[in-house]
């Protein structure tokens, strides 16, 4: 889950490239919803190893109500941290294509 700011606009997406999508929506790379709304906090994520299954749990976390979503948020990340950091090695260049 990405976030604007703290109990901001959130969004929830799903990816096989954690550190390669939120670098692209924290650069502005990705056109619509998190552009427009400055979704560029990665505050929540979850590492599945079935594809299919990580789609599946997208779309149920999509449908959860918003307090919800907040309360997952914040069972793990009570500071609403940017947690991009820690999964890239605070690198803050892109992520290597190949």
């Amino acid at each position: 889950m990405m976030a604007s700011k703290r109990n901001g606009t959130l969004y929830v997406g799903v990816t096989n490239d954690l550190i390669r999508r939120v670098y692209e929506h924290r650069h502005g790379l990705v056109g619509g919803f998190t552009k427009k709304y400055g979704v560029t906090r990665l505050v929540y994520y979850e590492v599945l190893d079935d594809p299919q299954e990580a789609i599946t749990r997208e779309k149920r976390i999509k449908k959860w109500r918003r307090e919800w979503k907040i309360n997952r948020i914040e069972e793990s990340n009570a500071q609403w941290r940017d947690l991009y950091g820690e999964v890239a090695g605070d690198c803050g260049s892109p992520p290597a294509r190949g």
